[in-house]
């Protein structure tokens, strides 16, 4: 099968590709498709020359790998690739698999012999432990499902359907979602049955293999209410009352922990919020985001879409996928949805809304917060208006036309 290429994630590997002083290590929510973007890098490689005997790609949860469990067995399996001329290039998928891995992959690092590659179970590979055996040695590649821009040209490159109505289409994405196996599944009801078996082998190999969960009930409350309120404003206090109202009793020791096991297993991500005026962030104010909207929609038989806090979801995975490290702005009682920094300290700045053009106070709302923010970096309000104006110097964004040309702010 030829492998659609995530190229917003390969075109950030590419100078490591033979790197064998750094272990790269890709980590996203499961069934992002990290193993296919290792089969891609796989098929690059061949394309550069690199002979086949130098390549070696081991699937730790296939048949013929899955008791490879032990560090010593690891190590055995890899003493046995026999010595080629060059560089070998080592895949490992659900690394995890293996207790003590990190030890004998640094110390087939350290031969300078071997370029290695490794993907697993993100609860695990970011943990205190791989942190602390190979600080300085690897770089984390991070991945998420489909961005729009990605949903279509993915459906593009396998000849599936398209809407030819734009906001059609990205209807299809939001109730979908941007897993990559759904794609190839034709109706909704199987596109959602998908998504909760991801979820249960989260729940089962990410996180409750690590956790210990007293009462599964409990868990499951925290994490579908927090689920159900993605991209609202939220601290661990009133989080503890909310969930405490709807009959479930938590501390906030618990909470804290549940909702780590969330950001850990990748189905949450924390945006943190920052308050423009003094410089500092707002310790006990975030916002929560969804690693795919099809985590909402699986757990809600209703599918009404609440365009709000859905398009600002949207607009961070696209950010994130584009390697924005991305907050939240206050500007006194002013609020900015997003603040972006990109890998070369530049800022941006995003207002989000499905439209302007309801009336004056709507524009206005949308605009105010960033013309009160006084440097001089790009400023965006993003809508899903075709009609755009400028204000002030500020751009007005069409949010579809924006992704489906995979621009940066």
């Amino acid at each position: 099968m030829e492998w659609f290429p995530r190229e917003n994630y390969l075109k950030k590997i590419r100078d490591f590709y033979h790197a064998a002083d750094i272990i790269k290590v890709i980590t996203g929510v499961r069934r992002c498709g990290k193993s296919c973007l290792m089969e891609t890098i796989v098929d690059e490689l061949k394309k550069e020359g690199i002979p086949e005997e130098n390549i070696y790609f081991y699937d730790l949860d296939s048949k013929g790998h899955n008791k490879i469990v032990k560090a010593d067995q690891l190590e055995r399996l890899l003493e046995s690739i026999p010595n080629v001329q060059g560089i070998k290039y080592l895949f490992i998928d659900e690394v995890q698999n293996v207790e003590g891995f990190e030890t004998v992959l640094n110390g087939f690092r350290g031969t300078g012999e071997w370029s290695i590659f490794i993907t697993g179970s993100n609860s695990y590979l970011m943990s205190g432990e791989l942190m602390t055996k190979l600080t300085g040695r690897y770089i984390e590649f991070e991945m998420f499902p489909l961005s729009f821009e990605e949903y279509e040209e993915m459906k593009r490159f396998y000849n599936k359907e398209i809407a030819a109505d734009r906001q059609e289409e990205l209807q299809n994405y939001i109730l979908e979602g941007g897993f990559p196996r759904t794609i190839f599944l034709d109706t909704m009801a199987a596109k959602r049955r998908y998504v909760q078996s991801v979820i249960a082998e989260i729940f089962e190999k990410d996180i409750r293999a690590r956790l210990k969960i007293r009462n599964k009930n409990t868990f499951e409350t925290v994490q579908k209410y927090i689920v159900n309120n993605f991209g609202a404003t939220t601290s661990l206090k009133s989080l503890r009352k909310a969930i405490e109202k709807t009959g479930t009793p938590i501390s906030e020791a618990t909470l804290a922990r549940y909702i780590k096991a969330l950001l850990d297993a990748k189905i949450l991500y924390e945006c943190p919020r920052f308050d423009m005026k003094t410089k500092k962030s707002l310790s006990g104010e975030k916002k929560y985001y969804l690693a795919d909207l099809s985590f909402y929609f699986v757990q809600n038989t209703d599918n009404r879409i609440n365009y709000g806090p859905v398009l600002e979801n949207i607009i961070y995975v696209y950010a994130k996928s584009h390697d924005y490290s991305v907050s939240i702005g206050r500007i006194g009682k002013l609020e900015c949805d997003f603040i972006l920094r990109d890998n070369e300290m530049q800022y941006a700045y995003v207002q989000v809304s499905y439209t302007t053009a309801l009336s004056k106070e709507t524009e206005d709302r949308e605009y105010r917060p960033l013309e009160s923010i006084k440097d001089n970096y790009p400023k965006y309000v993003a809508t899903m208006d075709t009609l755009l104006q400028r204000r002030n110097g500020i751009a007005h964004i069409n949010l579809v036309d924006f992704m489906k040309n995979g621009k940066e702010f």
